[in-house]
C-alpha cells in the first residue's frame, strides 16, 4: 500500500506538470482571481466506476482546500446520469485538475467495466481472469488497480516479482529442463522467493515440465480447445494452469470450460474502451 501511494503521488505530480506547464492561461485569463464554484463528476454511460480515490488524491494535490462530497465508490455499478461526486472551491483549482481526473477515471472505469463483464461471464466456472503487462507506460499500477476493482486478478506487476519463463527464454536457455534448472539455481543463489511460471507451446513441452517440476504455474499458450482440455487433464491439479493467446470476451468462456485455473487477457488493458465521464459546472 505504501508503494502504491508513492507511485500515485509521483504520477500525479508528473501528470500535472505535463499539463500545467507555466499555468492554465485560459482559466487565468477568463476567471476572476479567487472566484469559487462547484462542479459534479457526471457519468454518461453505464458501467463500473473506478478511480474515485485517485481523483480525490489529484484534487487534494492541486488544492487541499477543495471540498469533496463523494456519493459513488470505486467498484460500484453506475448508469448514465449518475453523479459520482461534487467538488467545491477555487474554480481555477477545479479546472486545473479536470482533465487529469477525467483521463484517469475514464481509463480506469473502462478497464473495470470490461473486467467485470468477463468476471460475470466466468461466474459459473472456477476460472479467474488475469491481466498482463500490456499496459500504458507509467500507468500500469492504476490499470492493474482497475482490474482488481472490476473483480479480476493481477498477474505479475513487472519483471521483478515473478519468474515467467516464456518461449524466448526457453529457446535462449537451451530448452525447458535447462531453463527451469537455471531459474531454481538463480533463486537459491539470490535467496529470493518469488513464483515461477513456465510457458509451454505443445504437449511434449508440457510432459517435460511435468517430469522436471519445480514451477508454480504452467502457461498453456495458444492451445486449441481439444489440446487445452488434454493438457489440463494431464496436469491433473499438480500445478496451477493458465491459458493465454487470443483470448477475448467472445471466447473466454470456452477457454474456461477447458478447466484452466486462469485465463490471461491483454485486452483488459491494451485495447479497452474508456467509460464516458464529464466534469460539469453546477
Amino acid at each position: 500500500m505504501e508503494a502504491y501511494k508513492k507511485l500515485l503521488q509521483q504520477f500525479i505530480k508528473q501528470a500535472l506538470a505535463e499539463d500545467l506547464g507555466d499555468g492554465d492561461h485560459t482559466s487565468l485569463a477568463t476567471i476572476p482571481s479567487g472566484k469559487k464554484g462547484k462542479a459534479k463528476l457526471l457519468v454518461k454511460e453505464n458501467g463500473v466506476l473506478a478511480g474515485v480515490e485517485v481523483a480525490q488524491a489529484i484534487l487534494m494535490e492541486v488544492d487541499p482546500n477543495l471540498k469533496l462530497d463523494v456519493s459513488i465508490s470505486d467498484g460500484d455499478e453506475v448508469k448514465a446520469g449518475d453523479v459520482a461526486f461534487y467538488v467545491e472551491g477555487s474554480i481555477y483549482s477545479i479546472l486545473t485538475a479536470e482533465r487529469l481526473v477525467l483521463n484517469t477515471m475514464q481509463r480506469m472505469s473502462g478497464i473495470a467495466t470490461t473486467t467485470k463483464r468477463i468476471v460475470t461471464i466466468l461466474k459459473d466456472t472456477h476460472t479467474k481472469v488475469l491481466d498482463t503487462r500490456k499496459t500504458t507506460p507509467n500507468m500500469r499500477f492504476l490499470e492493474k488497480q482497475a482490474v482488481k476493482i472490476g473483480g479480476g486478478v493481477n498477474h505479475r506487476f513487472g519483471l521483478y516479482d515473478m519468474i515467467l519463463i516464456k518461449d524466448n527464454h526457453v529457446d535462449y536457455a537451451g530448452g525447458i529442463t535447462q531453463a527451469i534448472s537455471s531459474a531454481k539455481s538463480y533463486l537459491k543463489a539470490k535467496n529470493k522467493q518469488i513464483p515461477v511460471e513456465i510457458e509451454v507451446r505443445n504437449l511434449p513441452e508440457l510432459e517435460e515440465v511435468l517430469k522436471v517440476g519445480g514451477v508454480d504455474r504452467i502457461l498453456l499458450d495458444n492451445f486449441d480447445f481439444d489440446t487445452l482440455r488434454q493438457a489440463v487433464q494431464r496436469v491433473n491439479g499438480q500445478f496451477a494452469t493458465e491459458a493465454s493467446g487470443g483470448i477475448i470476451e467472445a471466447n473466454v468462456l470456452a477457454y474456461a470450460k477447458c478447466g484452466v485455473d486462469y485465463v490471461s487477457m491483454g485486452a483488459l488493458t491494451h485495447s479497452v474502451k474508456s467509460l464516458d465521464l464529464s466534469l460539469k459546472a453546477v
